[in-house]
C-alpha cells in the first residue's frame, strides 16, 4: 500500500511518498532510506510522468518519480567544481565550497571578527562565545556544540574505527587522525615554524615548540613552583615530590623517575658508550661525562 502527499517548495514542487516493506534504494546516488518506523519515506522533486527510470532499470511506482529522479542525476553531473573536480548534490553547495578556493569569507562574527565561507559555521563558532552546546551524548552525558563532534564522539562508545591506513592496516575513529597518521609514512611535515624553520607532522607540535621561542612555561607546579614548557615535563618532575619511581631496571631492580635515567643506568650494565668525543676519540656511556671531559681534559690541553 503507497500513499502520496504533495509538498510545495521553492523552487521546485516535491513528492513525498510512503509504503511498508524493504529499504529504497537509488542506484545512481546511493542512497538508502531506512525507516525509523515501519513506514519509509523518500523525497525527489517531481518534473513530470514517465514510467520506467533507465538509470534505475526497473519501473517506478508512480510516473512522476522518473524525471524527478533523472533530474538529480543530471544535476549532480553538473554541479562539479572545475577546480578540484569535487561534486555536490545541489550548485548551492558548490557555490559555497567555491569561497573554499577563493578564499572569500562574508560570514564575520560579530563578537570577536572572525570570518568564516560558511553561514552554518559562523553559527556553530558563535556558540563558542554563548556556551551553548546543545548536543548530547546519552552514554556519558558529554556535550558538544556540533553535531559532527559528538558523532566522532560517538565512536570512543561503539569502538568504531572506520578509516583505515592502506599502508600498515592501522584504523582510527577520525579522518583527521588518519591523515596526521598517513604523514608517519610519507615524512610530511606541514607545520613549519617561521622562526627557526623547523617543521612538525602535527600543529599540537608546533604549538608546543613556540614556546621555545617565546619563553612561555605555562605549567607550574603547584608543590614548589617550578614552571615547565610542557605539560609532560611537570607531570615528570612531580614524581620528585610523591616519589613515584616507575622506570625499574630488569637487571638490578633500581628505580628511577624518568625513563632517560633508566637508559643511562642500563648501558652501565651493557657497557654501551654512545657518547664519542671528537678531539681525542674517548667513549662516554652519558652526555653530561661528555661534557665535563671536554671541559676539562681538552681546556688544560688548550692552555
Amino acid at each position: 500500500m503507497q500513499s502520496v502527499y504533495w509538498k510545495h517548495t521553492s523552487p521546485v514542487r516535491t513528492m513525498v511518498s510512503h509504503q511498508q516493506g524493504d529499504p529504497a534504494e537509488c542506484a545512481d546516488l546511493g542512497d538508502e532510506v531506512t525507516p525509523t518506523s515501519s513506514l519509509q519515506y523518500s523525497i525527489v522533486p517531481f518534473r513530470s510522468k514517465h514510467n520506467v527510470s533507465k538509470q534505475h532499470g526497473k519501473s517506478l511506482s508512480q510516473g512522476s518519480f522518473l524525471n524527478g529522479q533523472g533530474h538529480i542525476h543530471t544535476r549532480r553531473k553538473s554541479c562539479e567544481c572545475a577546480l578540484c573536480g569535487k561534486v555536490f548534490n545541489r550548485c548551492s553547495s558548490l557555490s559555497r565550497h567555491k569561497m573554499i578556493h577563493t578564499g572569500e569569507k562574508p560570514f564575520k562574527c560579530q563578537l570577536c571578527e572572525k570570518v568564516f565561507n560558511q553561514r552554518f559555521s559562523l553559527k556553530v563558532h558563535e556558540k563558542t562565545h554563548t556556551g551553548e552546546k546543545p548536543y548530547e551524548c546519552h552514554q556519558c552525558g558529554k556535550a558538544f556544540s556540533r553535531c559532527a563532534s559528538l558523532r566522532r564522539h560517538s565512536m570512543i562508545h561503539t569502538g568504531e574505527k572506520p578509516f583505515k591506513c592502506h599502508l600498515c592496516g592501522k584504523v582510527f575513529n577520525q579522518k583527521s587522525s588518519l591523515k596526521q597518521h598517513e604523514r608517519t609514512h610519507t615524512g610530511e611535515k606541514r607545520y613549519e615554524c617561521h622562526q627557526c624553520g623547523k617543521a612538525f607532522l602535527q600543529s599540537s607540535g608546533l604549538s608546543s615548540h613556540k614556546k621555545v621561542h617565546t619563553g612561555e612555561k605555562p605549567h607550574v607546579c603547584l608543590e614548589c613552583g617550578k614552571a615547565f614548557t610542557h605539560s609532560s615535563g611537570l607531570h615528570v618532575h612531580k614524581r620528585i615530590h610523591i616519589k613515584e619511581k616507575p622506570h625499574v631496571c630488569s637487571v638490578c631492580r633500581k628505580a628511577f623517575n624518568k625513563y632517560a635515567k633508566l637508559r643511562e643506568h642500563e648501558r652501565t650494565h651493557s657497557g654501551e658508550k654512545p657518547y664519542e668525543c671528537q678531539l681525542c676519540g674517548e667513549h662516554f656511556t652519558r652526555a653530561s661525562s661528555l661534557r665535563r671531559h671536554k671541559g676539562t681534559q681538552h681546556r688544560r690541553e688548550n692552555q
